[in-house]
């Protein structure tokens, strides 16, 4: 069963989805994925793993709603500034189709933790075909060419989401949507559980001392995301999982990004 939390991320994710104006193709795709019963059935058995097996942090419906809600910040921001997406670029598809891929991808690409931590991109890909295949069949219905472009597209954005090469826009929005989950609620639980593993415990108290992460338009590039902090356990977080995500997108061109502790000025790593 789902959290009140992420029932409450169901709702502010149409939300942002809407205000594109688009044609309701990607508000309907995301309700379908949402109503999802094999999607909600291994997020949930993915957190599991990820908190009460391996004692990482959030991998779970949550983590996968904040992502997709990041996605969809970005994306935002990147087309207000001009930026074109792939699909767009490559003249397959509308900016539409490139924000159906990038949510189906973003929120699905954890679903591999379920396995394990070792691979999981690769396995998150296998167990979220067949819900993609879903979505895109009625939303997409008769449409094949549009459904394999995104079907593609989508799989890549979770295939690649830990830093294999990509090329796409939309695949390296997913990157960088999914490492910007990093505030402190994401390890409340394993850290309340007293739960550490010999790869998890650094992710879950330096994530518990990153108090916000804003996605806002930047000054000199289309989006600027500002980490702050109580505590320099912090830039573990920001530059072992963020910074690197960003340095292997293919945003990395369209991003800048600031940490500080707490009211400290703000340092510039991009």
């Amino acid at each position: 069963m789902r959290s009140d939390k992420a029932n409450s991320l169901d709702g502010r994710l149409l939300e942002a989805i809407g205000a594109f104006g688009l044609s309701g193709k990607a508000e309907a795709a995301a309700r379908l994925a949402l109503r999802d019963e094999e999607a909600q059935a291994a997020q949930e058995y993915a957190n599991t793993v990820s908190i009460v097996r391996l004692g990482y942090n959030d991998h779970g419906p949550v983590h996968m709603r904040i992502a997709a809600l990041n996605a969809v910040a970005m994306l935002r921001l990147l087309r207000d500034s001009g930026v074109k997406t792939s699909l767009e670029k490559d003249g397959c598809g509308g900016f539409e189709d490139s924000l159906v891929a990038t949510v189906l991808a973003a929120f699905l690409h954890d679903l591999g933790m379920g396995v394990g931590r070792q691979d999981h991109e690769l396995h998150s890909a296998c167990f979220a075909l067949p819900i993609i295949e879903r979505v895109l069949g009625e939303v997409y219905a008769g449409d094949m060419q549009k459904r394999v472009m995104i079907r593609a597209l989508a799989v890549e954005g979770i295939a690649g989401h830990m830093g294999r090469a990509i090329s796409s826009l939309e695949a390296g929005v997913v990157q960088v949507a999914d490492g910007c989950d990093m505030t402190k609620g994401r390890a409340r639980i394993p850290i309340a559980l007293g739960m550490t593993s010999r790869d998890g415990h650094i992710h879950q108290f330096s994530a518990n001392s990153i108090e916000e992460v804003a996605i806002v338009a930047g000054q000199e590039k289309p989006v600027r995301i500002d980490v702050r902090m109580s505590n320099e356990s912090g830039f573990f977080q920001v530059e072992e999982v963020l910074l690197k995500k960003i340095s292997a997108s293919t945003a990395k061109p369209h991003i800048e990004l600031y940490a500080r502790v707490r009211e400290d000025a703000p340092m510039r790593y991009l």
